[in-house]
């Protein structure tokens, strides 16, 4: 298990120094979007910690991210708890899916940034628009990932319980839930990234908070170096979330005996 951890991180440390490769060569292979728009990373880095000013603008970058992180949570969490009960139901209730997965699907179509309007004049800008944006960002994928995995629950156990006697939600809870725990832990890696972009849209455009405001801040002000920083420590949240659920998948599905889906 130890070695299987190694393994996950380390992948995802090479995907963050790709990330950067590729963003210093991409502002090389366009020289005119710096230097004054543009910034390498190791400008963000002499913005943070090298500059006079180095520690003011740490304390507000560090205050805008606790910020996110918390708006984060909670569109991660309405988004995986809406998609969890949705998915059950979808899976007990067959004709639900047939009637309603088309539905979803085409609301997901629909840019969020165009629903943020709509969305901001029903429930206001407080938490509310955070937990409905970040949980739609979350909801989609999520669900699509646990129906998949609540459906590929062993037939036999399911044919066992009910012959004893029990009825849909006892064959959920006690065969279809437990099978479907890597789906669940995959729909989680993939949607803590996602609820990071919701909570940023939505306090860019909502709540005015955070570091979806710091960008907003930052583009009028042409405070590049603000921009791109705030750009950067979303990337590396994004990335180290994604590696805590990993740890945790790996810690839980061997306990569990189980392969990751």
């Amino acid at each position: 298990m130890t070695l299987r951890i190694a393994k996950f991180l380390g992948s995802l440390l090479l995907s963050f120094i790709l990330i950067l490769v590729i963003w210093w060569l991409f502002l090389l292979a366009f020289p005119n979007i710096g230097p004054i728009i543009g910034r390498t990373p190791i400008d963000v880095f002499n913005y943070l910690f090298g500059a006079d000013d180095g520690t003011s603008s740490r304390s507000q970058l560090w205050s805008d991210l606790g910020i996110t992180l918390k708006d984060s949570a909670v569109g991660f969490v309405c988004g995986m708890a809406a998609a969890i009960i949705v998915a059950a139901l979808f899976i007990m209730f067959r004709p639900l899916s047939q009637t309603f997965m088309p539905i979803a699907m085409l609301l997901r179509s629909v840019p969020l940034v165009a629903m943020t309007p709509l969305i901001t004049m029903v429930v206001g800008r407080g938490i509310a628009v955070v937990a409905v944006m970040g949980g739609i960002v979350v909801f989609f994928p999520a669900l699509v990932m646990i129906m998949n995995g609540l459906s590929n629950a062993p037939r036999q156990i399911s044919d066992v319980i009910t012959a004893y006697g029990g009825n849909k939600w006892v064959v959920m809870r006690m065969s279809s839930l437990p099978s479907a725990v890597p789906a669940l832990f995959s729909a989680a890696k993939v949607s803590v990234p996602g609820a990071i972009i919701g909570a940023t849209v939505a306090e860019w455009l909502g709540t005015n908070k955070g570091l979806g405001a710091s960008i907003q801040r930052a583009l009028p002000a042409a405070d590049y170096d603000a921009l791109w920083a705030s750009v950067l420590v979303i990337t590396v949240s994004s990335i180290v979330l994604y590696a805590i659920v990993g740890v945790i998948e790996t810690i839980v599905l061997a306990e569990m005996g189980t392969k990751p889906a």
